[in-house]
């Protein structure tokens, strides 16, 4: 094919997908605006009394018999969109929320509403309504939002959730997964010097978001570990672990992260040094050193992590990527002392805590599936 054809094709899939994408926006758009009115609809109506008990079930009923093969408007569904209102509606007085403000389904319906103010019940302690990220609200879909609104109570977890959904493409399961690891009281929030020892600025941003202060490893195996002597329970369990376990440990540390080895040798100078596992990351461009330490911190994890990242820059990094990266995870840690510690040192580290299975209460732990469910369902969905 001559090469004007081949970039007439480029130009037009260009076009086509483009078109694709602008449509299933714009539906979902819509779909979100007909929920928001319905929604404001039902919650006028209903709250204060204008409509009798069982009023949404009925309504319910009646437009799935004269609208036959209608889905996804069940009285419970009608009342997700009655809560989506009313959890949002603080977008009835927000200047970059033209699109919901004029919704024809809320112009149809504003005639027949019983306009009686309802209680507010965070909304009203919103800080500022000028900055709501409002691309963002509407490029995700309804049953995101109900999950969200479901888990996330703070006003500022829910901005966060939304934001990390439209930019990530998240999907409902991995969506409930950050949720139930609380990402958002989590994430860039680790003891680290990041910011004195990176450079350019926007490079230690990015690392400061790329990790969290605490690491769920539910998958680790808890039997083994507490049928061992106390003597044999050490670093290697965890690490073993991990390694059998490597898809769940990247879905749980972040996209970008690959795993490159585990006990990874360094020979430098005679030295034979080992790297409990080495990852690499592609937003950051550089190589990520993982110690696992079974108890709590010490400051001799900083200095021994420190070494092996003197090593990697010197003879393993490539001449494109950045400085290597160190995180130590272990157990337990103080906080304070971590970061006020970790501030003289001139390699980029952090310290981060994980909890296993072990750790959570016995009514969490039955709640979680069994591995090999896990790694069913997760090989399902790819």
């Amino acid at each position: 094919m001559d090469q004007k054809y081949r970039d007439a094709v480029q130009l037009i899939k260009t076009a086509i997908l483009q078109s694709q994408y602008e449509a299933a926006r714009s539906a979902n758009e819509k779909q979100l605006m007909l929920y928001y009115g319905i929604g404001k609809y039902i919650s006028l109506n209903s709250r204060n009394g204008f409509w009798g008990q069982g009023a949404i079930d009925t309504i319910s009923e009646q437009l799935c018999r004269e609208l036959p093969g209608l889905r996804g408007f069940t009285g419970r569904n009608l009342r997700y969109m009655r809560t989506f209102y009313e959890e949002w509606q603080v977008l009835d007085k927000c200047n970059s929320a033209p699109l919901i403000n004029k919704s024809p389904i809320l112009e149809l319906m504003s005639s027949k509403m019983e306009e009686e103010p309802i209680n507010e019940i965070w909304n009203s302690r919103v800080p500022s309504l000028d900055d709501f990220p409002m691309t963002d609200f509407m490029s995700i879909g309804f049953t995101h939002h109900r999950i969200i609104l479901g888990k996330a109570k703070e006003y500022s977890e829910r901005l966060f959730y939304i934001s990390e959904c439209a930019n990530n493409n998240w999907g409902t399961r991995e969506l409930e997964n950050k949720i139930k690891e609380d990402l958002f009281h989590h994430q860039g929030k680790l003891p680290n010097n990041f910011v004195q020892t990176m450079t350019p600025g926007m490079q230690a941003l990015k690392a400061v978001s790329s990790f969290k202060d605490e690491y769920l490893l539910d998958f680790i195996n808890v039997e083994e570990i507490d049928v061992r002597d106390a003597a044999d329970i050490d670093e290697r369990v965890v690490e073993n672990s991990i390694v059998n376990n490597v898809k769940n440990f990247i879905l749980t540390f972040g996209k970008d992260f690959a795993f490159v080895s585990s006990q990874y040798h360094l020979d430098a100078f005679g030295e034979d040094q080992y790297i409990d596992l080495l990852f690499f990351n592609r937003e950051l461009n550089c190589l990520v050193a993982v110690e696992l330490k079974r108890g709590k911190f010490k400051t001799s994890y900083l200095g021994q992590l420190q070494g092996y990242l003197s090593v990697l820059d010197g003879f393993e990094k490539k001449p494109h990527e950045n400085p290597a990266i160190g995180l130590i995870l272990c157990k337990d840690m103080n906080k304070s002392f971590v970061d006020y510690v970790i501030q003289d040192y001139s390699k980029p580290m952090g310290v981060a805590t994980y909890k296993t299975s072990r750790d959570m209460s016995e009514e969490l732990r039955k709640a979680l599936p069994d591995i090999e469910e896990l790694k069913r369902l997760l090989d399902t969905e790819e």
